[in-house]
C-alpha cells in the first residue's frame, strides 16, 4: 500500500502550492523600470541557429537601448541536453540561478529525452521552467490576415495534467494512474489575463475550451471560475462554452473559423490546439510563444529542435521568424511597444520580398539570408 503514501504526499504538495498562490506577489511593472536584463539561451538542434540570427535582429534594434544602459543582453549557458545529462539535472541550478537574474528571456528549442532514447529520464526544461518560475500564462497569438484570423490563446500553463506529470503511480502491474490538478487561484489568474486583454484589444467575444461535460470537477471548475470572473468583471465581453472536441474542428471550418477572437483553456488542450493554430498560419515555424508570470517571463519559439534538420546538414535553413515572433510578444511585454511595432513591420516587409523561402528544406533561403532582410528594412 506504498503508493497511498506517494498519493497523499502528493495531494499535500498541492495544498502547500495553493497556499503559495494566495500569496504571490504584485506583477512586475516594466514601464517603471530603468534596467531591463534580456537573457539568451540557445537551446538544442537548430536552436543555435535561429538565436544567432534573433540576436542580430535584436542587436539593431535596441542599439540605443544598450548603449544607454537601460537594457543589457546576457547570454545564458548550460541548457544544452549534454549538459543536463552530465549534470542529471532537467535544469542545472546555476543555469537557474542565471535565469533568476535575468527580467526576462529569450530561449530557443530544447531537447527532452523519450523513454526509449536510453538517456537519462529527464523531464521537459519547458515545463520544470514554467513551475520554477511559475509561468503562469501561456500566450499564443496566431494571424492570417488575409482570412479576417486574428487570434489570441491563454493557456493555463503551470496545472491540469502537467501539474504533476511524472508524479503518478503504478498501482500494480495492470494499473498506472496520473493526476490532473485545476485550482482557483490558476484559474483565476489566466482567466483575468485573458479577459484584461480582451479588453485592452477591443475584443467582444471569449471562448472558454474545455470537456466539462465529461470531466466535471476540474473542467467543471474551470468553466465555471471563467464564466463568474467574466460576468461580475467583464460585464461588456461575452464567454461561449466550447469543448475541446469540436473546437479543434472548428479551427479548419474555414466557414466559421474567423469570428473567433480570443480562447482561454486548461494546460493539455492548450498545447495541443495551439500547435493546430500555428499550423494554420504557416506552420510551426511562423509562431511565437510567451511564457509570463508575475515576476519572470520566457518567451520562445514553437517549434521543436528539428533533429532531421541536423541529421541532413541543413540546420542553416531553419527559420527564425518562430523566434522573432517571440521576441515582439517579449518587446510588447517589457512596454517597448515602438520597438515590437518596428519589429513585426520588418518581417512583414521580408515575408513579402518573394525572393526569401523559408521551407526549411535544401533548397530553401538561410535563417541568416531571412534575419539580413529583416535588417534591411529594420
Amino acid at each position: 500500500m506504498g503508493y497511498m503514501e506517494d498519493i497523499e504526499a502528493l495531494i499535500r504538495s498541492q495544498a502547500e502550492r495553493v497556499e503559495k498562490l494566495k500569496n504571490a506577489p504584485a506583477p512586475v511593472d516594466f514601464s517603471n523600470l530603468d534596467h531591463i536584463v534580456i537573457g539568451f539561451i540557445d537551446g538544442d538542434g537548430i536552436g543555435p541557429y535561429i538565436m544567432k540570427e534573433a540576436r542580430r535582429v535584436i542587436d539593431v534594434l535596441l542599439a540605443d537601448e544598450v548603449e544607454s544602459g537601460k537594457v543589457e543582453m546576457k547570454t545564458i549557458e548550460g541548457l544544452s541536453l549534454e549538459n543536463r545529462i552530465a549534470k542529471n539535472e532537467t535544469v542545472p541550478t546555476e543555469v537557474l540561478e542565471q535565469i533568476k537574474q535575468c527580467s526576462v528571456f529569450l530561449k530557443g528549442p530544447t531537447a527532452t529525452p523519450d523513454k526509449n532514447s536510453g538517456l537519462p529520464n529527464l523531464t521537459s526544461a519547458n515545463v520544470t521552467l514554467r513551475k520554477e518560475l511559475d509561468l503562469f500564462a501561456n500566450v499564443r497569438p496566431v494571424q492570417v490576415p488575409e482570412e479576417g484570423i486574428d487570434w489570441c490563446f491563454f493557456r493555463e500553463n503551470t496545472e491540469g495534467e502537467y501539474a504533476v506529470g511524472s508524479q503518478g503511480v503504478n498501482i500494480s502491474d495492470d494499473l498506472s494512474i496520473d493526476f490532473r490538478v485545476i485550482t482557483t487561484q490558476g484559474t483565476e489568474r489566466i482567466a483575468r489575463m485573458a479577459f484584461d486583454y480582451a479588453r485592452n484589444n477591443g475584443k467582444e467575444r471569449i471562448a472558454c475550451i474545455t470537456k466539462a461535460n465529461i470531466i466535471k470537477k476540474t473542467d467543471g471548475k474551470f468553466q465555471e471560475i471563467v464564466h463568474r470572473i467574466g460576468e461580475t468583471e467583464y460585464p461588456e465581453i461575452t464567454v461561449e462554452d466550447y469543448y475541446i472536441d469540436i473546437m479543434t474542428a472548428n479551427l479548419v471550418n474555414k466557414e466559421i473559423r474567423n469570428r473567433f477572437q480570443v480562447f482561454v483553456l486548461p494546460n493539455l488542450y492548450g498545447d495541443i490546439i495551439t500547435d493546430e493554430a500555428a499550423q494554420i498560419q504557416g506552420g510551426m515555424g511562423t509562431a511565437g510563444s510567451a511564457n509570463i508570470g508575475s515576476r519572470y517571463a520566457m518567451f520562445e519559439a514553437v517549434h521543436g529542435v528539428a533533429p532531421k534538420m541536423i541529421q541532413e546538414g541543413i540546420a542553416d535553413k531553419a527559420s527564425p521568424q518562430s523566434l522573432l515572433k517571440a521576441m515582439e510578444l517579449m518587446l510588447r511585454h517589457i512596454c517597448m511597444q515602438d520597438k515590437a511595432d518596428r519589429l513585426k513591420k520588418a518581417m512583414d516587409a521580408a515575408d513579402a520580398r518573394g525572393d526569401i523561402n523559408m521551407s526549411g528544406t535544401a533548397e530553401g533561403s538561410t535563417a541568416r539570408e531571412y534575419a539580413d532582410a529583416v535588417i534591411e528594412a529594420l
